[in-house]
């Protein structure tokens, strides 16, 4: 089936093209111009990874129905003198000016409110007034339309708070003025976003074709991949787009879903041109001369001496071969993100969609338009690339061509393994097992609140709201309860006493219910929401803030956490036994890519929570307080996905020279050979791919990026080349074998040409 699908997407090439044209120009144009007025950037959200757990509802007790349908923007002042007329003036005119724009609700000026009998500020402008004394802010709520507030609302009111923030420069030079709230965050993310992802794309791209000439020697068999990898790119953002009307898209999801899809269709379309040029270079050097019969038995056999016709040939035998591996990869890494859909968080959902999503695509992608672009430009692929015709150059690029030769540095470097399997293989998981050390350490922490990128616009409001107007921030730790004032006193007293807790409010009334905000040393506040969650008092109370956010968020990940394993393992090991026919690979394989992830998640401790990558990739390591909690779930979850990838190329390989009589030493020596150059530069790619987005601004992919990259570094080198073969070898004894009653199971269902 699969042989046939190739050839006929070869033979009617143009109309497979057609056809992923104008598929590729309906996605770019959802995206970049959107249906309804607004294209995929600007229906972006950044809300930040949320569950609703115990202080989602201690937040939802303290908002009035009008809190939850307004939103709010803030002219943010300080450094300056809060008794100057002039200030007063300006201040008194701009609220006069923002009430009479139309959703306009409510603005709120603590100049404004009177003060107490005996001078002091009024309780209502305490949140608005700098702890110094020495600021203010001017808020302003507007009505929310669909869940947000519509630009013709937004864009009037900005205009007028920067109007006036123009005036107090003016006033008084050299004092702090920022205008800023949370559309305006939402906006400069979603900014920050769309430039990782151009630099990523611009970083990453070039590269990718540089790595591709020397793999093939030439523009047009590099090219194809990067054909492919840009409609991958493109099929998901249109993809995005869609899934955008069902749920909510974060920025961290987009450029995620993205880089995804970009690896992926560069793994696949490698894979898939690389073995077309194996196989028609073998066919046609079959071929018999001109104007003689053709001779020859098997699979190789030609009747035909036209070579457009072996061409298309070739590209069946590869879709038949080299496909089946994309879809089992495919279908593995499809597996990985199932795991996902286990999670409460909808970030992790909509991550999961995505990216089966573009997993899909990018499967197709080799399936059917790289048979397409082959079926236009495969002839030519015959002969050795223009660059490796350049005296020197040539016989360089020779060295690291994608056909392998029969004996190479794999095949040499599988001997060398072979003759001490067992110690080469302790020596690879002890290194394994030192890189991963450091997780023994780890710190799971939710970062996406303190991480704002200095490249966001809204950066400097941020910074000097959190500095100098702590009581208009979101708490870190606030206490929620329904019972009699002294009671929850005597509750807040207790938790004044706590370690690692500063400072408490008292109890103040806000909706109906108590609240007291507590203050925290840094970095301690989640292990204070639990010790304050362990000894509650007797009345009814809720434990809120932040931190105790990022208790909820990660409780229901470690909650749902076994659930995905078990669904991945238990999947994948089903899919390599009827790939295999084995049950030692399958289980092999689920423990080599878990050690192997171990040592990612080490190195992301060590470079991110220890602080040690801050210099190179130029973040401030005070902002980081542990591994992000979804960093570490999508880490895991992709790691094992692009592992999958690789023992897939490679077992493929092994077990079509297993089949063809070889002995188990034998087929995993010339498995590694004949796919040790694909995987190595598959991973290289991939590794640059991941790099290059790590060097945006938005600290989650940073995390990411880096995280995967050495996953797939030491999976591409030590693992598939070192480790892999050392402990198939030392197992080849029991490598194919299953019980006997599973044998009838994959001869029935087993995934056989």
């Amino acid at each position: 089936m699969l042989r046939a699908l190739g050839v006929a997407i070869a033979r009617h090439r143009l109309i497979a093209a057609l056809a992923w044209a104008i598929a590729l120009a309906v996605c770019l144009a959802t995206a970049v111009f959107g249906l309804t007025g607004e294209n995929l950037f600007q229906r972006l959200s950044s809300a930040g990874p949320s569950v609703a757990g115990e202080a989602s509802h201690a937040d939802s007790l303290l908002k009035s129905s009008k809190d939850k349908n307004t939103e709010s923007l803030s002219l943010l002042l300080h450094g300056v003198d809060l008794n100057s007329a002039e200030l007063a003036t300006i201040l008194s005119d701009a609220s006069g000016s923002l009430s009479k724009i139309d959703g306009v609700t409510e603005v709120v000026n603590p100049l404004a409110i009177p003060p107490l009998p005996d001078g002091t500020p009024s309780p209502a402008a305490g949140a608005l007034l700098a702890s110094d004394g020495k600021g203010l802010l001017l808020t302003v709520s507007m009505s929310k339309t669909g869940g947000k507030v519509s630009d013709s609302v937004l864009g009037p009111v900005q205009r007028e708070l920067e109007a006036t923030a123009s005036k107090v420069r003016s006033l008084v030079p050299g004092a702090t003025v920022e205008v800023g709230g949370t559309p305006l965050l939402v906006q400069s993310l979603v900014a920050v976003a769309e430039s990782d992802l151009q630099r990523g794309e611009l970083i990453s791209l070039p590269i990718a074709l540089f790595v591709m000439l020397i793999i093939f020697g030439g523009f047009l068999a590099a090219g194809i991949p990067l054909v492919g990898a840009v409609a991958s790119i493109v099929g998901a953002l249109g993809a995005l787009y869609g899934f955008s009307y069902l749920m909510d898209i974060e920025t961290t999801v987009m450029n995620v879903i993205t880089v995804i899809g970009l690896g992926l269709s560069i793994d696949y379309s490698l894979l898939i041109v690389s073995r077309f040029r194996e196989e028609f270079r073998a066919m046609v050097e079959q071929m018999p001369p001109e104007g003689m019969p053709a001779t020859g038995h098997g699979r190789r056999a030609l009747r035909v001496s036209d070579r457009h016709e072996v061409m298309l040939q070739a590209v069946g035998v590869t879709v038949n071969t080299a496909g089946r591996t994309v879809l089992f990869s495919g279908l593995t890494f499809a597996i990985a993100t199932l795991g996902l859909f286990v999670f409460e968080p909808s970030i992790i959902r909509a991550i999961a969609i995505g990216a089966s999503t573009v997993v899909l695509i990018a499967v197709l992608t080799a399936l059917v338009l790289v048979p397409a672009l082959l079926g236009f430009l495969g002839e030519h692929l015959y002969k050795p690339g223009l660059l490796t015709r350049i005296p020197g150059l040539g016989r360089l690029l020779s060295r690291f061509g994608d056909v392998a030769p029969k004996e190479g540095v794999f095949s040499k470097l599988t001997r060398g393994v072979q003759k001490l399997p067992w110690l080469v293989a302790a020596a690879g998981i002890t290194v394994l097992l030192l890189l991963g050390s450091p997780a023994l350490a780890i710190t799971i922490s939710n970062n996406a609140d303190d991480a704002i990128p200095k490249s966001s616009s809204q950066y400097g409001f941020v910074t000097a709201l959190q500095t100098n107007f702590p009581l208009a921030t979101t708490p870190r730790v606030q206490l929620v309860a329904s019972a009699d004032e002294a009671s929850v006193a005597a509750w807040v007293d207790r938790v004044k006493a706590l370690p690692h807790v500063t400072d408490a409010t008292a109890p103040a009334k806000v909706n109906g219910y108590w609240v007291s905000r507590v203050s925290v040393q840094k970095y301690q506040g989640t292990a204070v929401v639990r010790e304050i969650r362990a000894n509650r008092p007797a009345f009814a109370n809720w434990v809120g803030g932040s931190d105790a956010a990022s208790v909820d968020y990660t409780a229901s990940l470690l909650r749902g956490a076994p659930w995905a394993a078990l669904i991945i393992a238990v999947a994948t090991f089903v899919l390599l036994f009827l790939m295999t026919g084995s049950l030692i690979i399958p289980l092999t394989a689920l423990v080599i890519s878990a050690i192997s992830l171990g040592a990612a998640v080490g190195v992301l401790v060590w470079g991110f929570q220890d602080g040690n990558l801050a210099g190179l990739l130029n973040f401030d390591a005070t902002t980081v307080s542990g591994v992000d909690a979804l960093v570490l779930t999508l880490v895991l979850t992709f790691g094992f996905g692009l592992a999958m990838d690789y023992e897939m190329f490679l077992l493929a390989r092994i077990k079509e020279h297993y089949e063809q009589g070889e002995s188990t030493r034998l087929a995993i020596e010339t498995g590694l050979q004949s796919s040790g150059r694909i995987i190595t530069s598959a991973g290289l790619i991939i590794v640059l791919v991941f790099i290059g987005f790590a060097t945006g601004q938005l600290m989650q992919m940073k995390q990411i990026g880096i995280s995967l990259a050495v996953a797939v570094l030491l999976d591409a080198t030590l693992v598939r080349t070192i480790l892999v073969p050392s402990v198939m070898t030392s197992l080849e004894r029991v490598l194919w074998w299953a019980p006997r009653w599973m044998r009838p199971i994959h001869a029935r269902f087993g995934l056989h040409e």
